[in-house]
């Protein structure tokens, strides 16, 4: 891995081959929704929720979305970095 973020019942980590790894708590979507394709560059993680760094600099989010975690997510690309509260 070459990255790990943690929640508070769940973590991603990054391979080196940008694809997406999740373990723990999936009552909120925190596994079950996670992406499964490749080209990630870097993760971070809410309370409920993930979020993940496209190389094309799209973001990609999963988990809980009752406080707009997920629905207000950015659509636009040019992201450099992320990070999750």
């Amino acid at each position: 891995f070459v990255a790990i973020a943690c929640g508070v019942n769940h973590s991603v980590a990054l391979r080196d081959d940008g694809t997406v790894v999740t373990w723990g708590r999936r009552s909120d979507g925190q596994r079950d929704e996670s992406p499964t394709c490749a080209g990630f560059v870097a993760i971070a993680c809410g309370y409920y929720h993930s979020v993940a760094l496209r190389d094309d600099g799209t973001v990609v989010t999963w988990g809980r979305r009752s406080n707009g975690e997920r629905d207000d997510a950015p659509t636009c690309a040019g992201f450099v970095a992320i990070a999750c509260g």
